[in-house]
């Protein structure tokens, strides 16, 4: 099974994505993942993005394609995956698409993540992570015991630029100019789900498997 998880910075996808990877046995692909990993390790690829992502904007498509493109079709993919982060317009998809028909493969389901504006910049806003061992934590959901402080190496904690309140506002902005006909797009296919994120994990989750099962119902009815 090839899923997507799409839906605005902050809104929950990744977190739903790595328990769903474990439910179902499917690859946890997270294009976010991809490029800050090249990021970190100063590829090419990496210094082109980063200015991108400092500064709230979306990554060009020709940066992140190729790269997202070469992990799905790697061996770690080959029982299926799902999609976190990409792609984020209909130009990407349609290449996605192209990508895929090439192994005669296709998207089975889009989830579609949606939450108040309130809710996502409280989420992403209170990220804190250690500069030496880059453990993550929250402000109000997952704090440390004492505050600003890694509990793992005690190491100072630090917020990313694009976690600052002013900048999740950019981000949600070119997100929603930039994806509305992708919206469009997977609904006019009939594999698009809507998932309300402003409640818990374990309430979203519900949300997502039960959207696949039901899906899957009406495939059998078809049959």
């Amino acid at each position: 099974m090839r899923l997507i998880f799409h839906g605005p910075p902050g809104v929950g996808k990744g977190t739903q994505a790595e328990r769903i990877s474990i439910a179902e046995n499917l690859n946890h692909v997270s294009s976010g993942d991809l490029l800050r990993t090249a990021v970190d390790a100063k590829t090419e690829i990496g210094l082109k993005a980063r200015e991108y992502i400092e500064n709230g904007l979306l990554v060009p498509d020709e940066l992140i394609v190729n790269i997202v493109a070469e992990k799905i079709n790697s061996a770690e993919c080959k029982n299926g995956f799902i999609l976190d982060g990409f792609p984020r317009n209909l130009s990407q998809a349609k290449v996605l698409d192209s990508t895929l028909e090439k192994v005669e493969k296709k998207i089975d389901r889009v989830f579609s993540f949606t939450a108040s504006e309130e809710v996502i910049i409280t989420r992403i806003a209170g990220r804190r992570i250690c500069k030496s061992c880059g453990a993550q934590y929250h402000e109000l959901f997952s704090p440390p015991l004492k505050e600003n402080v890694c509990d793992k190496c005690s190491s100072k904690l630090y917020q990313r630029k694009d976690d600052y309140p002013e900048t999740i506002k950019v981000r949600l902005k070119v997100y929603k100019e930039q994806t509305e006909t992708l919206i469009d797009y997977y609904n006019q296919k009939g594999i698009l789900i809507e998932v309300n994120c402003n409640g818990g994990k374990k309430e979203i989750q519900q949300n997502i498997l039960t959207g696949l099962h039901s899906m899957s119902e009406k495939e059998r009815d078809t049959e």
